[in-house]
């Protein structure tokens, strides 16, 4: 039997990191079967945003890199689905692996559904019911021209019978017909493996940290970064945990980010952000160390959607940043608040977390396998 040819796309840094789960399933049990192609779209072109993550996690190169860079939305998918689209007339593959909400997703799937290749959307049924998010849309596009769909929770599955998928996985998968499975998340399965090797940062001996005495907090949403009031609202926040904790923060901060900061109206706050001896500003972390930062954090304050749910397999408490989350099985079981950017919002959710004692854990997002089912469902249903 002829091998199965997979492209994966990947753009953005959590997409890099979520595609060492498939390539290391594939690696260990279907290297016999399929044959992965990894298309870059260059969506982020920074060393510290990307090839540190291919040389850290064991992520094949990528034989393609579209080298899109920045723009305007339209722009730069625009640029995406060109370049997508002459390397799969190229290639021809039986199928194209897309993850998450970037622009390199939607971008991949209007390529490939248009000339019929079967598109693969790992990260499926997320919903925030909030459409002025460019995640939103670029989700809820690439689920409707998916063939087959992987939704790391019960909820996301819930979300897509509504919108008209059937759970009914019979016949030959098409995107007329699609089929959809809870599988778990493909996050859980990088955290266990990376969580577990010996060989694990070096970020706490080299920032002098110690377990739970510091909170890990990231910031990088255009809402929380362009608009100066909620970024100014966020840094006081931060600066009053400071005081009232007696808790270091650790920031990485998004080169974009730190440049909004940098420009702020109000210079005094800028100074006491930076040259605070308690608040470790760093570039952006790769994937050891953020889970070595996670698993040691008293606290997790962001509006990434990855590290809401890091945060959870860590057992570690979240504050989230933004007013609606596609992760509300976390929220609602407690374990984090929403708070967007306002100022006495974070401060009492953070209050609220750091004295709660009664956190429960269920097991929300899997067994840590998700990336072997995917791969046995890729080949049985396409």
């Amino acid at each position: 039997m002829s091998k199965k040819k997979l492209i994966t796309i990947i753009g953005a840094r959590p997409q890099i990191i979520k595609a060492s789960a498939i390539s290391r399933a594939i690696d260990l049990f279907f290297k016999d079967q399929i044959n992965e192609i990894i298309v870059h779209t260059g969506q982020h072109y920074d060393q510290n945003m990307s090839q540190i993550f291919f040389e850290e996690l064991g992520i094949p190169n990528p034989i393609y890199n579209i080298n899109v860079g920045s723009g305007r939305h339209g722009q730069q998918t625009a640029k995406m689905i060109d370049g997508i689209e002459e390397i799969l007339l190229k290639e021809n593959p039986d199928a194209v692996i897309l993850y998450g909400d970037t622009n390199s997703t939607i971008a991949g799937a209007l390529a490939a559904s248009k000339i019929h290749i079967p598109v693969v959307h790992i990260e499926a049924g997320l919903r925030s019911y909030n459409k002025k998010m460019p995640e939103e849309i670029n989700r809820i596009s690439c689920d409707h021209m998916s063939t087959l769909l992987f939704s790391p929770t019960q909820q996301g599955i819930q979300n897509l019978m509504k919108e008209g998928f059937d759970i009914d996985n019979n016949g030959k998968a098409s995107m007329d017909s699609p089929h959809m499975y809870h599988c778990g998340d493909i996050m859980l399965d990088n955290s266990i493996y990376f969580g577990s090797k010996k060989d694990a940062s070096e970020i706490m001996k080299t920032l002098d940290l110690e377990e739970n005495k510091f909170i890990l907090c990231t910031i990088h949403r255009d809402s929380n970064t362009d608009q100066e009031e909620n970024l100014v609202g966020i840094l006081n926040a931060l600066l009053n945990c400071l005081t009232e904790t007696q808790l270091k923060l650790v920031l990485p901060l998004h080169p974009r980010t730190k440049g909004k900061i940098e420009k702020l109206n109000d210079q005094e706050l800028v100074k006491r952000i930076m040259e605070n001896a308690n608040i470790h500003i760093l570039p952006p972390a790769g994937f050891k160390d953020i889970i070595e930062l996670e698993k040691n954090a008293r606290l997790i304050i962001t509006d990434s959607g990855g590290l809401q749910k890091e945060a959870y397999f860590f057992k570690k408490p979240c504050v989230i940043l933004r007013e609606q989350t596609e992760w509300v099985e976390i929220v609602q079981n407690g374990n984090a608040i929403l708070t967007g950017a306002d100022h006495e919002k974070i401060k009492e959710a953070i209050e609220r977390l750091l004295s709660k004692d009664d956190f429960s854990y269920p097991n929300l997002f899997g067994d840590g396998k998700a990336g072997s089912f995917i791969c046995s469902k890729i080949l049985s249903d396409l």
